[in-house]
């Protein structure tokens, strides 16, 4: 079973990977939040933070969204000229003001425009590619309509989450689509989404035994020791877990006072690392958190 890091706009940036590389490992692969066409061109910020990515030695794969061949071709030659030779294609943000203008989860409603860029896909020697996606942009039985030419494509495997766009991250999984899905196609398959403690990874691979591996974001983000403990089929205490949370914390904290001006910045940016709050913070301390106005509120938070 593969263990891959899903790439999450805002959270995932090469200092998340980084340290938590450092702190925790356990990760196959981390996948990079998706570069896209911003103003008619390659979003400059976004390909910074891909070519630090590329150089640091941790095994990454830059992501792209697009919403024809025209911006994949772009963001595809940005990528090779930087280094890459892995390609992860977006097929999955369910974000409405990407997925209503034909990216991400928005390009699986418009089979004509996919099977151009699959057609490139499959004459480029220079990459190798893979697929995170959802099932649909407007339903859980999309997918059966690109099934073709997913399968025409030579990729390394296919991420699925097994919702449809329009649901972003609520709502139920339709995990009869997703094993339809998985005696449809021939390529390696790896399942993503509500993956939150090494018994949802256990209960996945008993359920699906051919799965090629897993990819975890948002419980990752709330329990960065994830793939450790499932690694070494023993779950951490919670004082353990809460230990190397705050430690991964503390260590980004250090990291972005180099780089940021003032308590605002910092403060908006840590402020993040707890939208997915671990379970052994109660309500009333988080609150604090995010209610602290000075860095000094923030650290007494904190402590207390």
């Amino acid at each position: 079973m593969k263990l891959f890091v899903a790439p999450l706009q805002g959270y995932t940036d090469a200092h998340w990977r980084h340290w938590h590389s450092r702190i925790f490992g356990g990760a196959d692969c981390y996948f990079t939040p998706f570069l896209r066409i911003e103003k008619g061109e390659v979003c400059r910020r976004t390909m910074r933070d891909i070519s630090s990515a590329l150089n640091d030695g941790l095994p990454v794969v830059p992501q792209i969204i697009f919403r024809d061949a025209a911006e994949f071709e772009l963001l595809r030659n940005a990528l090779v000229e930087a280094g890459a030779v892995r390609i992860d294609l977006n097929m999955g943000c369910p974000f409405p003001p990407q997925m209503l203008k034909g990216r991400g989860s928005g390009i699986l409603a418009h089979p004509d425009r996919l099977a151009e860029v699959a057609g490139q896909v499959r004459g480029d020697n220079e990459v190798v590619y893979s697929v995170k996606m959802r099932l649909g942009a407007d339903s859980p039985e999309q997918w059966r309509e690109v099934a073709g030419l997913l399968d025409s494509m030579p990729l390394k495997h296919v991420a699925v989450h097994p919702r449809y766009g329009r649901q972003q991250y609520r709502g139920e999984l339709y995990d009869s689509e997703f094993a339809l899905l998985a005696s449809t196609l021939h390529h390696p398959l790896v399942y993503n989404g509500e993956i939150s403690s090494p018994d949802d990874i256990h209960m996945l691979q008993m359920r699906y035994p051919g799965l090629y591996g897993v990819m975890a974001g948002r419980g990752l983000l709330a329990r960065p020791s994830l793939f450790v403990e499932y690694a070494a089929g023993c779950e951490w205490t919670a004082e353990r877990r809460k230990e190397s949370h705050l430690k991964l914390h503390d260590a980004l904290l250090e990291h972005y006072s180099g780089l940021l001006c003032g308590d605002h910045q910092l403060l908006a940016r840590m402020k993040t690392f707890w939208d997915y709050a671990p379970d052994f913070i109660d309500r009333r301390s988080l609150k604090r958190i995010q209610k602290s106005v000075s860095l000094s509120d923030y650290r007494a938070a904190l402590a207390q």
